[in-house]
């Protein structure tokens, strides 16, 4: 089993190798500020009493306020919740928004409880996290099986509990509970203006050829807008099943697939192929949008994609990571691939704070010039340190943290 936090602090040590940041300050980057862990109890349907245990790790706020998602899965531990708080540290820092970073979650298998105990687990996470958040101090989002309404339930506890009338301690809301518009699309948007930036620099040509690991709402939505910009997506997939046409795939026959069959296999006129498989298909995209880990120092050497785009977190390994450098295959790095959709929740949480409400046009006017400036910015980090560029992007990053650190 990958250890994600040590597989985060490997890419530390390497950043801090390639750039010198002074020890005192990357010795602090190794350790969150607070690293919480709680027990929820929940009355469940049945009369017994359940414990459940919770997490959440405040990572550096020294850019502002923590900010990062909680998720709810059985195999949610500390390690990759402490991990993914720190790569949420460097993604706010990239993507230049004034929060810091910080990662929740609930070791819980969500669709085994019915919708009445999973919303006392939400509100029994809030309650004993409620002296921890704040608009001002830890600001919690959307992860992994954690939806809108779940969000609108964690509101409402911490409104009970503090009397904060503002709704800006959560993002990722339902809109009609304060959420912002174009928050569903926005992490896939956010990387499809992320590679339009990149792509000539990168040598790719005006169609490309892509292939998505993952067909969950950041898949999807990715696959959707590559499409409506000309570019051909010729192989998609889920948990279970992926598909491949060369020619390239009509995306609502897909969606349309998919919803009514619950899943993509069989789907007429494209082969069937393995998860595995779909990574190593020849493309000029390939956009991981799944789960951590995928591509590892076993399958890197099989990569033939010219450019891989991480919308999911983590993808790929930092021994994967040598392999694909050496092979010349540019890696668009998650921190700031799939910074949309961190950029959108600042962008909900300042509307809550001036009560205000942007229209879907205005988030996406504001969002473009945001990550069109972080990917030209990381390119050149990357070229002037001769590096790749996931250490270009965390090169913009620890300088603007240290930038905002005091040095006692």
């Amino acid at each position: 089993m990958n250890n994600p936090y040590q597989n985060a602090m490997s890419q530390l040590d390497k950043v801090s190798r390639i750039k010198n940041f002074g020890d005192d300050f990357v010795e602090k980057l190794r350790h969150p500020d607070r690293d919480i862990r709680i027990s929820i109890p929940v009355k469940m349907d049945d009369g017994s009493l359940k414990i459940f245990e919770g997490y959440r790790v405040e990572y550096n706020n020294a850019l502002g306020p923590y900010k990062g998602g909680i998720r709810y899965h059985q195999d949610t531990e500390i390690n990759e919740v402490k991990a993914l708080a720190f790569w949420m540290t460097i993604k706010c820092a990239v993507a230049n928004i004034p929060m810091g970073g910080g990662k929740g979650g609930i070791t819980v298998a969500p669709k085994k409880l019915s919708k009445k105990e999973l919303e006392a687990l939400s509100r029994g996470w809030v309650q004993k996290l409620a002296n921890n958040l704040g608009p001002r101090k830890d600001v919690p989002a959307p992860d992994v099986n954690t939806t809108p309404e779940i969000m609108a339930w964690m509101a409402d506890e911490f409104e009970k509990i503090t009397g904060d009338k503002t709704r800006a301690t959560f993002t990722g809301k339902p809109i009609e509970h304060g959420g912002s518009e174009g928050r569903g699309p926005a992490t896939g948007l956010g990387g499809f203006y992320v590679f339009d930036a990149l792509r000539i620099k990168l040598g790719l040509s005006e169609k490309c050829k892509v292939a998505i690991q993952g067909f969950g709402n950041v898949g999807a939505n990715a696959a959707q807008i590559f499409a409506e910009h000309s570019h051909t997506v010729i192989a998609v997939s889920d948990s279970k099943s992926a598909i491949v046409n060369d020619a390239g795939l009509d995306l609502e026959k897909v969606e349309t697939y998919k919803k009514s069959t619950g899943t993509l296999k069989d789907f007429p006129g494209a082969k069937n192929i393995t998860n595995e498989e779909l990574l190593e298909l020849p493309c000029d995209v390939l956009i991981p949008a799944a789960f951590e880990n995928v591509i590892t120092d076993a399958n890197a050497d099989k990569i033939q994609a010219k450019v891989v785009m991480e919308l999911a977190n983590g993808p790929i390994t930092p021994e994967a990571d040598e392999i694909l450098f050496k092979k010349n295959i540019s890696v668009i790095p998650d921190v700031l691939a799939n910074s949309g959709g961190v950029t959108v929740s600042y962008f909900e949480w300042d509307q809550n704070l001036k009560g205000e409400h942007w229209s879907e046009k205005e988030v996406f006017e504001k969002l473009k010039p945001m990550m069109e400036d972080a990917a030209k910015q990381i390119f050149e980090r990357a070229k002037e340190n001769k590096t790749h560029l996931r250490m270009g992007a965390f090169i913009l990053a620890l300088e603007r943290i240290k930038e905002k650190t005091p040095t006692h």
